[in-house]
């Protein structure tokens, strides 16, 4: 076994990759992610008892959330970025030991004093001082690893969202405090029923990031809105950016005004077209291609330059290597990374500018539109309407079909259910899973589209929010009695996170697929199963049957 990782939904043969992921991380690169995550534990422990608010607390916090964010899978490839994040934790948890060592009880887990060898700060042989003995398998009991692991990729969609929000300039002490204490806990020894409630709490928290972030993004760009996005292509050279930041995108377009130079999205970021503040740059010229797996073909054909602002960067190809850029906690070994912003200024994308003046127009793969903006605002001043289609018998069940999307031919399940759901039912998505179905054309129901893509999977909150809503318009007691069905796909951690969201605002009876979490012993799934009545998606005419019941809300 050179490795061990099983925290992504097409892990090897549902198990576990154990010779190099299939995401394409090699045994190294995943060794290295296994010791960041141990140092930031050693950073969670003293950091937790820093005064909320204090400098020495939002450094610890700030750090963790880059720390984990660059953890989450396919985001970040680049050995040497994870050996500095070891080295600047480490000096990080040093400090913060000097100053709260004293403060802390019991006995101190390792995490919070071990350091590499001397010579070894800045080399890939760290490695060899502790291996895969601070991975997943060094938790021997099976339940125990599962709910530790699941606590810990529930921390890492926290990270990303609270990173996205810090970037925009929102952060939260209870946020950053819970992913220190969260942390610190699965260096621990606690029973089942402990973690499992800890597991809970961390939906909690979950809620409250994503409440975060959509703060962040609806006052610096306002409520997403109806919109119709274009898909084909401009005779002008492009940029094309992907992942999810869209402070990047922002700045891009703004030293990219004027100069000939158009700006299309890809992946996740087709939800930015939705903001009203984005919608002044007349060169956001459109939306190019689909889901992040599917980015190799599309790179090649686009031509010009892309931007790569979060994870889902897949391995890179000869055919655009000289022309993909990475930024943020995203990295990839020998590919130019974009710095950081120093305070209070911008990033400097003149190079990528450059290359995009020189390069052709990118190649036209369709020509087509894509509506969303059905974000919780815009959904409310629909409330109306809904209500009464509901109330009429015009809508007869909403369907979420939220969350990832994959390579895994068996995806297609969830095309296939779009396809053939009753014409009364609408469709509420967000995330990259929409890829599989918002380019069919559904029809409406009475005006209102029987897709609404409310945005990004970070943008997930606002299905929350909207079902939470119409709750209170049905006037009733429990969430479970609305006309909702749950059809969830799922690939990475931040969809682990919304998971475990949704559980902690009751909703239940959720189908995830293409396959349940290689990471949920047999013991953790039946207590999913039996509290929540998680279940996995099956044969996709059997699902919408199983969905389609009663309306208590009619």
């Amino acid at each position: 076994m050179n490795m061990f990782c099983y925290q992504c939904q097409e892990t090897a043969g549902n198990t576990g990759c154990t010779k190099a992921g299939v995401c394409g991380k090699q045994p190294e690169t995943s060794a290295l992610q296994d010791l960041l995550i141990f140092v930031s534990k050693g950073v969670s422990i003293p950091g937790s008892r820093a005064v909320e608010g204090s400098d020495d607390f939002m450094a610890a916090g700030r750090y963790l959330t880059g720390a984990l964010f660059a953890t989450i899978t396919n985001a970040n490839f680049d050995d040497k970025r994870f050996i500095e994040l070891i080295n600047e934790g480490i000096v990080l948890r040093d400090m913060l030991m000097g100053k709260y060592s004293g403060e802390l009880e019991g006995k101190l887990h390792e995490a919070a004093a071990w350091s590499p060898a001397p010579g070894m700060e800045s080399d890939a042989n760290v490695l060899e001082a502790k291996g895969l003995e601070v991975g997943v398998l060094s938790t021997g009991n099976e339940d125990i690893r599962s709910l530790r692991e699941l606590v810990i990729y529930g921390l890492k969609g926290i990270a990303a969202y609270a990173h996205h929000a810090w970037i925009l300039g929102y952060e939260s002490d209870e946020v950053y405090s819970f992913i220190m204490k969260g942390l610190a806990a699965t260096t621990q020894e606690h029973s089942a029923d402990e973690l499992t409630a800890l597991v809970l709490e961390t939906g909690k928290c979950a809620v409250d990031a994503m409440a975060l972030l959509d703060k962040a993004n609806t006052d610096t760009y306002g409520n997403p809105e109806i919109s119709t996005v274009k898909t084909g292509v401009r005779g002008n050279p492009g940029i094309l950016v992907s992942g999810h930041d869209l402070k990047d995108l922002e700045e891009l377009l703004e030293q990219t005004a004027g100069t000939g130079v158009d700006i299309y999205t890809h992946g996740e970021m087709l939800p930015a077209h939705y903001y009203p503040s984005f919608k002044k740059y007349g060169h956001l010229a459109g939306n190019y291609g689909g889901a992040w797996y599917k980015q190799n073909k599309e790179f090649d054909s686009f031509n010009g330059p892309i931007l790569m602002t979060t994870n889902c960067i897949t391995p890179v190809r000869d055919g655009y290597r000289d022309r993909i850029f990475t930024t943020g906690m995203t990295g990839y070994p020998g590919i130019k990374h974009i710095p950081d912003r120093a305070d209070g200024g911008k990033k400097d994308f003149s190079e990528i500018i450059e290359i995009a003046k020189n390069s052709s127009a990118p190649e036209q793969i369709e020509d087509g539109q894509i509506v969303g903006g059905f974000a919780h605002a815009q959904v409310a001043a629909l409330a109306g309407d809904i209500v009464e289609a509901v109330k009429s018998g015009a809508i007869k069940k909403f369907v979420v079909m939220a969350g990832c999307d994959g390579r895994q031919k068996g995806r297609s399940y969830f095309t296939e259910v779009a396809e053939n759901l009753p014409k009364d039912t609408v469709i509420l998505t967000a995330g990259c899973a929409k890829y599989r179905y918002n380019k069919l054309d559904l029809g409406d129901i009475g005006g209102i589209p029987r897709v609404l893509d409310a945005g990004q999977c970070n943008d997930s909150y606002s299905l929350a929010l909207t079902a939470l809503k119409l709750k209170e318009a049905f006037e009733l007691e429990d969430v479970n009695d609305l006309p909702l069905a749950f059809d969830i796909a799922w690939y990475e951690q931040k969809a682990v996170t919304v998971l475990l969201a949704l559980l902690h605002l009751g909703f239940k009876n959720i189908r995830l697929g293409p396959t349940l979490p290689a990471f949920l012993s047999p013991n953790v799934a039946k207590i999913l199963v039996d509290t929540f009545g998680i279940m996995p998606t099956g044969d996709a005419a059997d699902d919408i049957a199983s969905m389609m019941g009663s309306n208590p809300a009619g």
